[in-house]
């Protein structure tokens, strides 16, 4: 096997047997084929199909002893193929390999889309104040979108367990808090304690992203809209208000903590605030307010350090690939900091 310096060496496999595979699986399909890696911070090893007439990608495990349930392509495939016919813009998926035998793991190809992928929520790269603020809109309008499918009328009735999410939710950062625990903190011990005692009375169930965030989205090359959403590696059913709480987090960090808008201008960008952003959400999935809102975002800027936690704990066991790690780790304490005085706030 020749190697490819497009793609990582753990990540390399055997390009001619994938494409004899695909020649014989997918209609249209003709190479020749060339495979270049996505570069990033994808958990899912994600490469670029090249053919004369056509480009895909393929997603798939990586190699490797895994978790039962980690790195669920098979998951993000069945998401994605049920959302094509919905409001939801998804790339088209075209088939699902469980053969481990062709690229060394399960594998899916849907489309190449040839869009605008951004990360910085004040959105420099564009120099309209009437684009950023279509952009948001387009953001808000296919995350309402997604709430509103009817998930057993597009098979999906048996994809996660209807209600208490957010309870398992806090169950489970927990438990990855701790076993990756590097200092004591105190606001996230109190979190812990805290979290579970506040559970919102009111409980819904849709299909929830999970990770529904700037970068997880292609815009069109030209126009604000959004023409993919990535990444569905965590959907579930789940609760729709913790899910776009954790998209809206970003109004309450600031660029430094982690990608966000708040002490940023965002009148002067065409952004809007808070308070117009979620009242947009709320007129098109049809509610009158958000209830126990401020619940959610604790949970979530809780949930953030949980996350980033953990990666503090791969730092100091020596298994972190990313070169940012360290960084991202030390704003664990600031974020819960920030989540336990959002707490005190909703207080008993």
């Amino acid at each position: 096997m020749t190697e490819n310096p497009d793609v990582l060496p753990a990540h390399q496999f055997d390009e001619r047997r994938l494409e004899d595979w695909l020649a014989a699986n997918l209609d249209g399909f003709a190479g020749a084929m060339t495979v270049a890696e996505f570069k990033g911070g994808q958990s899912n090893p994600t490469y670029r199909l090249t053919t004369p007439g056509a480009s895909y990608v393929l997603r798939r495990k990586p190699p490797g002893t895994l978790l039962p349930s980690a790195h669920a392509v098979d998951r993000e495939y069945r998401i994605m193929h049920a959302l094509a016919e919905t409001g939801v813009p998804v790339p088209r998926t075209y088939l699902l390999c469980e053969d481990e035998s062709i690229v060394g793991t399960m594998f899916y190809v849907m489309d190449f889309l040839d869009g605008r992928i951004l990360f910085d929520p004040r959105l420099p790269e564009v120099t309209s104040t009437g684009e950023r603020a279509a952009m948001f809109d387009a953001m808000n309008e296919v995350i309402a979108a997604l709430h509103t499918v009817d998930y057993k009328a597009v098979g999906l009735g048996d994809f996660g367990r209807e209600g208490g999410y957010v309870a398992r939710q806090i169950g489970r950062w927990s438990k990855q808090y701790k076993a990756s625990e590097t200092e004591t903190i105190d606001a996230m011990e109190r979190l812990m304690e805290w979290l579970p005692a506040h559970l919102p009375a009111h409980d819904e169930t849709t299909l929830v992203h999970g990770d529904y965030r700037l970068d997880n989205l292609i815009f069109h090359p030209t126009e604000p809209r959004v023409i993919g959403v990535l990444d569905w590696e965590i959907a579930t059913l789940g609760n729709p208000l913790a899910d776009f709480a954790y998209h809206v987090m970003a109004w309450r960090v600031s660029p430094d903590e982690f990608r966000g808008l708040r002490e940023v201008d965002i009148e002067s960008l065409g952004i809007p605030n808070e308070a117009a952003y979620t009242a947009a959400y709320a007129k098109r999935t049809g509610r009158d307010a958000l209830p126990d809102w401020e619940f959610y975002m604790a949970y979530n800027l809780f949930r953030m350090a949980a996350i980033l936690q953990g990666i503090m704990g791969r730092v100091r066991d020596g298994t972190a690939a990313n070169p940012e790690a360290a960084r991202m780790g030390a704003l664990v304490r600031p974020l819960a900091t920030l989540a336990w005085a959002q707490a005190e706030k909703i207080g008993d």
